[in-house]
């Protein structure tokens, strides 16, 4: 982790022990019994008190280390929300039906909140409070696009950054397959069909 950054790490069903490896590694473990990516990161929001915070996946094909060019256009007050645009240091690192399905609903995501975006990336940073108020409802696969979305709607200034990714370690549930893959554009497409809120 970068100095002056803090790990939130949340165990949402993990049958290994890596929620114990993190906690004695000094991260603050929160346990969230709901599945789901959302219910995931929402917990970790939930139980984050700094003003600005991040989100990463932590399967290693993203490096901590690269949080603060993400954070630093929030904590400088140059944009209201980032994301981390994946850039593959390997082949293996982004399975193709993954990267075509993040690139059409990258597309999508452009035409519905008109943000200059390519990737629908795990990475991101914004303002804690700011983001509750968002009122994200999604607990699954949409949760990070209801984010952009209902950011967008708020007028939220919304900016990407290039990080590097690499290939992960262990199994994903969602780009690993081509099911969880449709699973999740499944979930991305309702959020994308929903009605749009006035910010």
């Amino acid at each position: 982790m970068p100095a002056g950054y803090r790990a939130v790490v949340v165990d949402n069903g993990s049958r290994d022990d890596s929620a114990e490896l993190a906690r004695s590694l000094g991260a603050l473990v929160v346990v969230e019994p709901r599945r789901g990516f959302g219910a995931a990161c929402h917990a970790g929001l939930l139980a984050a008190t700094a003003p600005v915070v991040c989100f990463c996946d932590c399967d290693a094909s993203l490096d901590p280390a690269q949080l603060p060019s993400v954070a630093d256009p929030v904590l400088a007050g140059d944009a209201d929300l980032v994301l981390g645009r994946r850039r593959p240091q390997t082949l293996r690192a982004w399975p193709p039906h993954a990267r075509l399905a993040n690139a059409v609903l990258a597309r999508r995501l452009r035409g519905r909140t008109g943000a200059r975006l390519h990737d629908v990336g795990p990475m991101r940073a914004a303002r804690r409070a700011e983001l509750l108020a968002l009122a994200v409802v999604d607990r699954r696969s949409g949760y990070p696009l209801e984010t952009v979305v209902r950011a967008a709607d708020a007028h939220w200034r919304i900016a990407e950054v290039d990080v590097c990714y690499l290939p992960r370690a262990g199994r994903s549930k969602v780009t690993g397959t081509v099911r969880g893959t449709l699973t999740a554009v499944r979930d991305m497409s309702a959020v994308l069909a929903a009605p749009g809120r006035v910010g």
